[in-house]
C-alpha cells in the first residue's frame, strides 16, 4: 500500500505523474479544502497558474445527505431528474436549496480567492486535483463544473482512489491517479498526516500561487495594482485591474461605511473582470475626510472626485481608450449619477446596485448615459424612490428588481443576480468600438 507522508508529498509525486503537460495552457484547480496542498504542488511543478473550484451539493429537502444535484460557479447546475420525480421535489423546493448552497458557495469564492477574479478555463485544460476519491461524486461534479466554464480538456488527478471510483469517472477526458488499492478503506489511510486543511492555509497557498502571476501581469500591459490617485491636496487609494484587451473600465462608487475593499462591490469587480471589462475601485475620500460624516453624504463632491478620477483615467496608456461606467452602490449611486449629468461627462453607462439615486437631485433629467437600477424587492424605501427617479430621466433606463433581496443583497443568490444583471449592461454599452457607443465614450486625456 502506498503510503504519503503528507499532502504535499502526495502533490510532489503526482507532479511527476503530470509532467508531460508542462508547457500546455493548464489551469490546476484544487478542491477546497484538502485537495489544495496537494494541487499547489501540482501547479509549482507545472509552472502553471492554481485555483479553487468550488461545487456545492444539492441534497434532498427532507434528507439532505442525499445528493439530487449540485452546483458551481457561473451558474453551473447538474440535476438527477430521476431522482426528484421519484422523490416528488417541487421545482420551488430546488430553487430554495440551491439558492441556500449558492449563497454559501459564493461566500467561500469571496473568502479563498480575496477578491481576485476566477481563472479563466476558456479553450484550456482544467486539471482537477483532490486530496484522494472516495466515491468519486464531488470529483465527478467537479470535472462537469469545469466543462461548463469551458475547459476543452478536462484531467481528474488524485494520489489514491478505489478502482470502482477511477472505472466509474464522469466528465474527464483523463484519469491520473497513482494508488489503487484492491481494499480501500478511505483516503486518510493513505497518509501518515492527513490532519485537516484549514481555510486559513487554503488562503495562503491561493496568495503564494497568484503572487508571481499578478507580479508578471502588473509588470506587462495589463494592470493589476494599488494605486494612488492624487485630487487636489488628497490622494484617493483605489485598486485597478485592467483585463487583456478591456475596451471598457468601470469604476465603483461606494456607499456610506463601505470602500474599495467592499466585500461585495469585489465580487462584482471579479464578475466584470470575468467579462473582460476593467474595474477600478477606489475610495473618493481620504482616511481623514471620512471621519467627518457631513462628507460622505456630500454628493457634490463625491461627484466631483468621481469625475477627476475618470480624467486621470485618461493619463494612463493602458485606460486612455477605454469606455467608462460607472457603478454606484448606496450614496454612491447618487455621486454617479451626478458626475454622469455632467454635459463633458464620458461615461457611457451607470449601474446603480441599492442605490440612493435620487440624491441626484434635479440633475437626474441631465444624465444621457443608458442606466439601469437595481434594487431588491425587499428594499421597499429604495425601490419606491428608485421609481420615481426613473420617472424623471430620459436618458435609456431600466429597474431590474431581485426577489427576495434587501439593501444589502445579502440573501441567497441575489448578489450574484444584481452582478450578473451588471454585467450585461456594462457589456452591451461599453463593449465594441467607440462609434458604436451610446452618447459617453472612451476617456481621453487631458
Amino acid at each position: 500500500m502506498v503510503v504519503f507522508a503528507d499532502r504535499r508529498d502526495a502533490g510532489r509525486q503526482l507532479a511527476r505523474r503530470l509532467e508531460h503537460w508542462r508547457g500546455h495552457d493548464v489551469v490546476v484547480l484544487g478542491l477546497p479544502r484538502g485537495g489544495v496542498p496537494v494541487a499547489y504542488e501540482v501547479a509549482k511543478a507545472l509552472g502553471a497558474p492554481l485555483d479553487v473550484i468550488i461545487v456545492r451539493k444539492l441534497g434532498l429537502p427532507f434528507q439532505p445527505e442525499v445528493a439530487m444535484g449540485a452546483i458551481g460557479e457561473d451558474g453551473a447546475r447538474m440535476l438527477n431528474r430521476h431522482l426528484i420525480t421519484r422523490a416528488g421535489v417541487s421545482p420551488e423546493e430546488i430553487d430554495e436549496v440551491e439558492a441556500r448552497e449558492r449563497a454559501v458557495m459564493e461566500e467561500r469564492i469571496l473568502r479563498f480567492r480575496r477578491g481576485r477574479a476566477r481563472i479563466s478555463l476558456a479553450g484550456r485544460t482544467a486539471l482537477v486535483v483532490d486530496d484522494g476519491i472516495a466515491t468519486g461524486a464531488t470529483a465527478n461534479v467537479a470535472c462537469q463544473v469545469a466543462r461548463h466554464l469551458g475547459a476543452a480538456r478536462v484531467v481528474l488527478a488524485a494520489p489514491v482512489a478505489p478502482r470502482e471510483a477511477v472505472e466509474h469517472a464522469e466528465g474527464a477526458d483523463e484519469v491520473v491517479v497513482m494508488s489503487m488499492p484492491r481494499e480501500f478503506m478511505a483516503v486518510g489511510m493513505h497518509y501518515n498526516d492527513f490532519s485537516p486543511t484549514s481555510e486559513e492555509e487554503v488562503i495562503a497557498l491561493l496568495d503564494a500561487a497568484a503572487a508571481p502571476r499578478e507580479k508578471d501581469e502588473a509588470a506587462g500591459p495589463d494592470a493589476d495594482e494599488d494605486v494612488g490617485i492624487p485630487v487636489g491636496d488628497v490622494i484617493l487609494a483605489g485598486h485597478l485591474q485592467v483585463p487583456p484587451g478591456a475596451t471598457g473600465i468601470v469604476v465603483f462608487a461606494h456607499g456610506s461605511g463601505s470602500s474599495r475593499h467592499s466585500p461585495r462591490n469585489r465580487y462584482v469587480a471579479s464578475v466584470l473582470q470575468e467579462a473582460g471589462l476593467g474595474t477600478l475601485l477606489v475610495d473618493l475620500l481620504s482616511a481623514e475626510e471620512e471621519l467627518d460624516r457631513a462628507n460622505v453624504f456630500d454628493i457634490g463632491l463625491l461627484a466631483g472626485r468621481l469625475e477627476a478620477v475618470t480624467a486621470w483615467l485618461g493619463t494612463r496608456a493602458d485606460t486612455r481608450g477605454c469606455a467608462v461606467g460607472y457603478f454606484g452602490a448606496s450614496t454612491g449611486a447618487g455621486a454617479a449619477l451626478q458626475a454622469a449629468a455632467d454635459p463633458a461627462s464620458p461615461a457611457a453607462a451607470v449601474v446603480s446596485r441599492g442605490g440612493r439615486v435620487d440624491l441626484a437631485g434635479p440633475r437626474l433629467g441631465e444624465v444621457r448615459a443608458p442606466t439601469l437600477m437595481v434594487v431588491g424587492s425587499r428594499d421597499e424605501y429604495v425601490l419606491e424612490l428608485n421609481r420615481q427617479a426613473q420617472s424623471l430621466m430620459t436618458c435609456p433606463t431600466r429597474l431590474a428588481v431581485v426577489a427576495g433581496a434587501t439593501h444589502l443583497f445579502e440573501e441567497p443568490g441575489t448578489l450574484s443576480e444584481a452582478a450578473e444583471l451588471a454585467r450585461d449592461w456594462f457589456v452591451e454599452h461599453l463593449h465594441g468600438s467607440p462609434g458604436d457607443r451610446p452618447p459617453g465614450g472612451p476617456v481621453s486625456g487631458g
